[in-house]
């Protein structure tokens, strides 16, 4: 009898830096195992063939913001047996979410000598806000071991092993000193899901949350923690929004602190 036919994988992608789909290319030796096991069939990153659906997997990375994105994800989503959203941009609208805080009109006459000839939303967001996802990958970027689990884990017939819990715990494995408490630097680590291999406080620096929220994050008691360490309300909003900022426990206490009444709070410490 003939082999069965490999799984089809494709590759999108919306709005991004396209950092997420070069880990894959990043996998190197793996890379000749994910090959070997599923036909690429779309994936403009790495080859010009194009094969055409239906898809087994497909890898979404980016952001929805224009109004052709919009109308794409919905056909991609009907094509595509499992859409897994990687990176920061698909799963929480990434950095450039931040123009959901602001005036788009204003940002397109600023930096577009032509405006009327630009096509985009007010928003970026999600691939989640528009279709059904079966499976998120955080990280800006994300980590190829994540994705070589992930991809593994759908030809195997079982749920990806992907840690949910805080960077944290990764500090803890790897013995950490941990900086807020040692040195009083700030740091997101306590509500940012693990993935990096605690790559920043490894270096004496604070987690910039490029993991998204974890899976039980206590945003407002963490803000009071970097509140005493020395930073103002506004400095704190700030942190909350750069990779991850659409995230929902992100944004809901970004803009929990934006609404506080009065002047923006100062630390004791400086």
């Amino acid at each position: 009898m003939p082999d069965a036919p490999l799984p089809k994988l494709a590759v999108w992608k919306f709005s991004s830096c396209d950092g997420c789909q070069l880990s894959l290319l990043n996998c190197e030796d793996e890379l000749l195992s994910i090959v070997g096991a599923v036909h690429i069939a779309y994936f403009p990153e790495a080859t010009r063939a194009v094969v055409e659906g239906p898809y087994d997997i497909s890898l979404v990375e980016g952001s929805v913001t224009t109004p052709e994105d919009a109308e794409r994800i919905h056909e991609i989503r009907a094509e595509s047996k499992l859409v897994v959203t990687i990176g920061a941009c698909a799963t929480a609208g990434g950095i450039q979410a931040l123009r959901n805080w602001g005036d788009i009109e204003q940002y397109r006459s600023i930096v577009y000598a032509h405006p009327e000839y630009l096509s985009t939303l007010a928003t970026s967001t999600a691939i989640g806000d528009h279709i059904n996802v079966d499976f998120e990958l955080r990280g800006c970027p994300i980590d190829k071991y994540q994705l070589i689990e992930v991809l593994a884990s759908h030809l195997q017939g079982r749920r990806p092993r992907i840690p949910t819990y805080s960077v944290c715990v990764e500090c803890k494995r790897k013995g950490n000193i941990c900086v807020p408490v040692a040195n009083g630097t700030p740091c997101l680590g306590p509500v940012t899901q693990a993935g990096c291999g605690a790559l920043c406080p490894s270096f004496a620096r604070g987690c910039y949350g490029c993991f998204g929220p974890q899976d039980s994050p206590n945003a407002p008691a963490l803000s009071d923690q970097l509140i005493e360490l020395g930073m103002t309300n506004d400095d704190v909003i700030r942190v909350y929004r750069t990779f991850n900022a659409e995230a929902d426990a992100f944004r809901a206490e970004s803009n929990r602190l934006q609404a506080l009444p009065g002047p923006s709070k100062q630390g004791a410490a400086k």
